[in-house]
């Protein structure tokens, strides 16, 4: 048989060379390359290190090489999420936006086949963030990366609404990823802040969107959440109880039970577990469950769809979580990359 057609719908990429934004708009906290030997630079958030990268976040030709190997055809680009920069200046936000937002549109019209762009709003100013939305389908991406909160803000509050409205009005694919986590005061050591605040921010958007009734407002918002979604799987028996025993407190925007919203939106398969991934496939199903892998870093899928294919599921099957159910969220056909 054919080799099954694989869509990553999380990985992450950077410009090479990152303009020097805190010296353009007159104070830190923006992102910075220090390439500081060949292959090799170090993240900066002003003179502070905040990660090394190698070549495969930047170069679109190493990254290639190495989806051959991983046997990975097409590749979802989404920026870091410590650029969101939604604490900044909104229009400094939108203009670091349209330069990452460029760099990607690029990347895709010049491997088209290989790539598939999101980009990243001021989501701080929702009207700069529409804007900058329409803009973002003008040039070809097929939706947006935002963050499980704006600045403490959850994703379902009413502020947000008329940027999700107009992805879907757009037909713009959202994907949530979790930054900017919960608890620091409590989180320093053992690295708790990627291990334990992380799924716990995706469970917090996905619950935020659900008790709003976003996902009642807006049926065709085509919605997915990074890391299997966090947290909320394994907790979704906890949250539909509170729901059914405390009304009063859970349901007051919407009385729709959390438990019928499974299938209504999609997981990426970055779970480390086999047990966990068949929990979520009978959970939302296998075309709600997408490959993504957040290549290329330590945290990822080390060997990118390695797990999916160790399951003991049918070709037909695997090809839904490989490939089949990106393309859904995507709104794209199989064509587009064969």
């Amino acid at each position: 048989m054919a080799e099954l057609l694989a869509v990553d719908i999380h990985t992450h990429i950077l410009p090479e060379h990152i303009p020097d934004f805190g010296k353009r708009f007159g104070y830190g906290g923006f992102i910075h390359l220090d390439h500081h030997r060949p292959g090799c630079a170090r993240m900066m958030m002003d003179d502070r290190f905040f990660r090394e990268v190698e070549a495969n976040v930047w170069d679109p030709q190493v990254r290639m090489h190495e989806c051959q190997g991983h046997r990975v055809q097409v590749q979802v680009l989404s920026t870091v999420p410590v650029m969101f920069s939604y604490w900044a200046r909104p229009q400094d936000t939108l203009n670091l936006a349209m330069y990452l937002n460029d760099h990607i549109a690029q990347i895709v019209l010049d491997h088209p086949r290989r790539f598939v762009g999101l980009g990243t709003l001021p989501m701080q100013d929702p009207e700069l963030a529409i804007r900058e939305l329409e803009r973002c389908k003008r040039i070809g991406l097929k939706g947006v990366e935002v963050g499980t909160h704006v600045q403490g803000l959850n994703l379902g509050e009413p502020q947000l609404f008329t940027i999700f409205q107009a992805c879907e009005e757009l037909d713009m694919a959202v994907f949530v990823h979790p930054w900017d986590m919960l608890g620091k005061e409590r989180t320093e050591k053992y690295w708790a802040p990627w291990l334990v605040a992380m799924p716990v921010e995706t469970t917090l958007a996905i619950t935020s969107m659900i008790f709003s009734g976003l996902f009642e407002k807006l049926p065709r918002l085509r919605v997915a959440f990074a890391h299997g979604g966090g947290s909320f799987p394994g907790t979704l028996g906890r949250i539909q109880h509170g729901f059914d025993v405390r009304p009063d407190l859970c349901a007051v925007d919407n009385n729709v039970p959390p438990k019928d919203y499974m299938g209504r939106f999609w997981l990426d398969s970055l779970m480390h577990d086999p047990v966990m991934l068949q929990h979520v496939v009978n959970l939302v199903g296998p075309d709600r469950v997408a490959l993504g892998t957040d290549y290329p870093f330590p945290l990822g899928e080390l060997e990118p769809g390695k797990l999916i294919r160790s399951m003991p599921w049918d070709d037909k099957q695997k090809e839904l979580l490989l490939s089949g159910a990106a393309l859904q969220w995507l709104g794209m056909e199989r064509k587009a990359f064969i």
